[in-house]
């Protein structure tokens, strides 16, 4: 490690004992070049790692487990430099002397093989979920099946982005579900879904749908949202505009696990589709920084939250991603101030954050019991619902089930193309054509929408697009069959499926799990290595 530098100056600053200065010296006594001198203060403190993405890291030896980046503001770079001017009084590193210490130190890096770097949650080695609080010396939160516990230093490597902000250290206090309902204008059905999802947020590896904040204006959905992305992970702008094009999206979500785009009115295509990918798993392919012909591949997943007045503004494929929580109108006399919310929240919060990550050890105790008889889209958030349902005893799942069928049909009124092809099989009962043929058939609005297919190939791809959607209401749609003459044109089949009665929405409580007891009160945690 470092040799402890000795001496004080006059000014009281710290003097350097000048060993690293002389090290190395060539024969006419001059020091290493400064590039060699930085690379060797850089390896005294930092262990050098590759990221899964492609990126380079640096980890304290000794110190809190968070991967600094090895350039930016707040990388290795700018850290490497103030350490050097202390290191070396009257010397400043230059810097080309810097950009060639971090070319070696890249190369440092890429000897092994690449480490997940996790953000603001990640699972160690037993399957344990792991929540990085945010704060400067590095602390955790560790939850299992048999409770949880505040670590001091993390057992996985985080990074950090300036979009993040520290989280308070939860407590326990035996009422911290119901002062966040307090502060909530929602039903208990509502909150109890709410509640589920939250928890979900923390497992890194399953989809999440989106939470959607439904309300006319004055029921708070902005602050409702804003509250539940600084539960998770808390931000200085936990409330997002909508991005302009997907690289936007792009820095947005890697900087940030949990986040709310509020005011939706309208989504356009490509958001639509870059907001489905990123509940299942997005990736994007972007130019490395400050090369010319080198990539990186960012991929993740990530919890979002949108505030939105009316849900016909969803795509069909997003809609089915979605979890929709409506928002009750505020009596003006139960009416509070911002500065009043904010200051009330930031007193229960512990209490908050102690309560769900109480929930979230239940429901990973019984989560690998789970079974569900019939998967629905987002199965594995329906299984954490069941979990959830199972060591509280509500009905999450079935909820959501319902609301999402409702979130369907609103969805379908937003889409005149949706709406058109229903009311032909509504008449039809069976109807069966080419692309081109249903183009024909289907009436063309007065004011023709702009996502109204102008040719038989968009046509097609549109329905394929809305199959799932039409699924939901009853629609099926069959695209497998080729017409008997000598085109061989591909036909769509579209049909009213049977009525299978309100079971296809909301199975059975009891048989989405086995008999299995309550998870047990918190066994005493294994010594941490």
């Amino acid at each position: 490690m470092n040799e402890t530098r000795g001496g004080v100056n006059t000014q009281g600053k710290a003097v350097n004992t000048r060993r690293r200065a002389t090290a190395g010296a060539g024969d006419d006594g001059k020091p290493p070049p400064a590039a060699a001198r930085i690379v060797v203060m850089a390896r005294e403190e930092y262990r050098f790692v590759m990221s899964t993405d492609g990126r380079p890291y640096a980890v304290a030896l000794n110190g809190p487990n968070i991967a600094l980046p090895l350039r930016g503001k707040a990388g290795l770079r700018q850290r490497l430099a103030r350490k050097f001017a202390d290191a070396y009084p009257g010397e400043v590193a230059s810097q080309s002397a810097l950009a060639d210490a971090m070319t070696v130190l890249e190369g440092v890096a890429e000897d092994d093989d690449p480490v997940a770097v996790n953000l603001r949650v990640g699972r160690d080695a037993s399957g344990a979920i792991v929540v990085d609080l945010g704060s400067a010396d590095g602390r955790a939160v560790v939850v299992s099946g048999i409770g949880w516990q505040v670590v001091d230093r993390a057992p996985v490597l985080f990074r950090r982005s300036g979009a993040m902000a520290p989280m308070p250290q939860p407590v326990l206090d035996g009422d911290g579900l119901a002062k966040l309902h307090a502060l909530l204008n929602m039903d208990e059905s509502a909150f109890h879904q709410l509640v589920a999802w939250l928890v979900a947020a923390w497992i890194p590896d399953i989809p999440h749908p989106a939470l959607v904040c439904k309300g006319e204006q004055g029921t708070g959905k902005s602050k409702a949202a804003q509250m539940f992305i600084n539960l998770i992970d808390p931000s200085p702008a936990a409330k997002r505009s909508q991005p302009r094009d997907e690289k936007a999206w792009s820095r947005q979500a890697f900087s940030s696990w949990a986040l709310c785009l509020d005011n939706i009115s309208t989504i356009p295509p490509w958001l639509s589709d870059t907001l489905c990918k990123a509940v299942t798993g997005d990736g994007v392919v972007d130019r490395a920084l400050y090369t010319d012909d080198d990539v990186v591949v960012l991929t993740f997943k990530r919890v979002l939250a949108m505030t939105t007045i009316d849900a016909g503004a969803l795509a069909g494929d997003l809609a089915e991603r979605v979890l929709m929580l409506d928002l009750q109108l505020i009596d003006a006399t139960r009416r509070r101030s911002e500065e009043e919310l904010d200051a009330t929240f930031d007193v229960v919060r512990p209490a908050v954050l102690g309560a769900l990550f109480d929930v979230l050890a239940c429901a990973l105790a019984v989560l690998p019991s789970i079974r569900l008889e019939s998967m629905p889209r987002m199965a594995d958030f329906a299984r954490v619902l069941a979990a959830v349902d199972q060591t509280q005893g509500w009905n999450t799942l079935g909820d959501y089930l319902a609301t999402s069928a409702n979130v369907a049909t609103d969805a379908m009124e937003g889409d005149p193309f949706a709406m058109a092809i229903a009311q032909l099989v509504d008449k039809a009962g069976t109807w069966q054509g080419t692309a081109g043929e249903l183009l024909e058939a289907l009436p063309v609005p007065l004011v023709r929408p702009k996502n109204w297919p102008v040719d038989a190939t968009r046509a097609g791809g549109r329905v394929k697009r809305l199959a799932p959607l039409l699924r939901s209401i009853g629609i099926t749609v069959d695209d497998t069959q080729r017409s008997r003459d000598r085109m061989r044109n591909k036909l769509l089949t579209l049909s009213r499926a049977p009525d299978e009665g309100e079971s296809a929405s909301a199975p059975d409580q009891a048989s989405l799990w086995p008999e299995t007891g309550p998870p047990r009160e918190r066994d005493t945690w294994p010594e941490q290595g």
